[in-house]
């Protein structure tokens, strides 16, 4: 390899990383347009979820056939490119596999490679048969359809095409390991389980022609993982990076267990104490912007529920177990965390085109992207919360923007006014006086 295509990859690396970084700057910006949240405490906890959940992959496993086709990606996806360590020392420098000299270490590392490759390839093949030809009922909802589910498929077939680069890189390198007398600078080095058996696909060609064929195969093969780094920022599969930083910071509370309003809660203490001085209460700001009550855009949610909607997979697991959604309904929890990831996207090219200010757009992500019979078609049931594999939380989206529907426009349903009113009144959720709450001990 001369001087000019160590350049050329050099400045290929460059560009790949430096876009790739560039796109990671813009996400970590749009997660921390959300308010605070603590969610630091626990450390041993949180560690503990993101190695079981994120790194075990425990969730995954509860349905076994994609379970245990998502490790076989996933790993493949981890350990092959391990090997790409190496290619970037060899495109840097010139060198021919810089990591021959561990020996038989390197033999098994390259056949687990070449065994997990062709593993991914048969658990890709599965994927695509389930979404294209048994079109499993998640994958077809029509909440699913334009780029999310194009999305899906373009992602397997990416797959496809580094997984087989990567083994005819390997099967022309070893035709070249295997010229008698030796060929240029390709050393006899790793053993090729399933690559031998492509490697008769050159025969009969010249040394300079399969040699030329090696290297387009090398450098399409780190090329297209550049590309697929980068693609991660416009994909579902974004949660390749970011299910371990959810995974940490996910909810340690139990399901059903919500949080309450910091204001909400003084009010009540003020109100609950009878030694409170209501008007020594500290002096309030009349410059101040009044705190809102719940959510009605991406800004008012934290920022981990913002890194949810990051790390969605668009999976549909949650959608298939949401008994609103399974009877009808028009909520589905997927939705949920698709419209926020949409809907904060459009927020930061906003940021972007406005030199770092957000100028308002008339747009929320209540009603131009999530409406209010979506909302309350919920049951809170914490369903589609158990069932994401990646811990992500479309319910906490959900009680945000109902408590903004409820607190700051008076919008919620006729049933649930008339609960609120008959609490207030008769401090009960039922239509009585208060005199007569206790006259059904009096019946027989």
């Amino acid at each position: 390899m001369s001087y000019l295509d160590n350049i050329l990859f050099a400045i290929l690396l460059a560009v790949g990383f430096g876009y790739f970084f560039m796109s990671v700057k813009k996400i970590r910006r749009n997660i921390n347009l959300g308010t605070d949240v603590d969610r630091y405490d626990n450390p041993k906890a949180r560690w503990a979820n993101m190695a079981m959940i994120a790194l075990g992959q425990s969730k995954m496993v509860k349905r076994p056939v994609a379970g245990i086709m998502h490790i076989i990606v996933y790993l493949g996806f981890i350990i092959i490119n391990i090997e790409l360590l190496e290619i970037i020392i060899d495109g840097l420098f010139g060198t021919h596999r810089i990591f021959a000299f561990l020996g038989t270490t390197y033999d098994v590392l390259i056949a687990s490679f070449e065994i997990l490759a062709v593993l991914v390839l048969i658990a890709v093949f599965v994927f695509w048969i389930r979404r294209n030809v048994i079109k499993l009922k998640r994958f077809i909802s029509s909440d699913l359809t334009g780029w999310p589910k194009n999305d899906a498929n373009y992602i397997l077939y990416f797959e496809v095409v580094l997984m087989t680069l990567f083994l005819l890189m390997n099967a022309s390198d070893l035709h070249l390991q295997n010229v008698p007398g030796g060929f240029s600078h390709f050393i006899k080095a790793g053993y090729f389980p399933i690559s031998q058996f492509i490697e008769p696909v050159f025969n009969g060609m010249s040394n300079e022609l399969v040699m030329l064929l090696t290297e387009v195969f090398w450098w399409l093969h780190i090329t297209g993982i550049l590309i697929f780094m980068n693609y991660l920022y416009f994909s579902k599969h974004l949660h390749i990076l970011l299910a371990f930083p959810n995974t940490y910071f996910s909810n340690l509370n139990p399901l059903g267990q919500f949080d309450n309003l910091a204001s909400v809660t003084t009010e009540v203490k003020l109100m609950m104490d009878p030694n409170a001085d209501p008007f020594a209460a500290a002096p309030v700001d009349a410059n101040a912007v009044p705190s809102k009550f719940g959510a009605s855009d991406v800004q008012d949610l934290n920022w981990v529920q913002l890194l949810n909607a990051y790390t969605c997979t668009e999976c549909g697991r949650c959608t298939s177990a949401c008994p609103a959604n399974i009877t009808g309904k028009k909520l589905s929890p997927r939705k949920i965390m698709m419209d926020t990831r949409d809907r904060l996207e459009e927020v930061g090219k906003n940021i972007d085109a406005n030199k770092g200010i957000f100028i308002p757009d008339n747009k929320s992500l209540l009603n131009d992207y999530i409406t209010a019979e979506e909302l309350w078609a919920c049951t809170s049931c914490n369903a589609c919360v158990e069932e994401c594999p990646v811990n992500i939380s479309p319910l906490s989206i959900i009680m945000d923007m109902r408590r903004y529907l409820v607190m700051e426009q008076s919008a919620a349903p006729m049933p649930l006014n008339a609960m609120m009113t008959n609490i207030e009144n008769n401090g009960a959720p039922w239509q009585y006086n208060q005199q007569d709450r206790l006259n059904w001990k009096n019946e027989n």
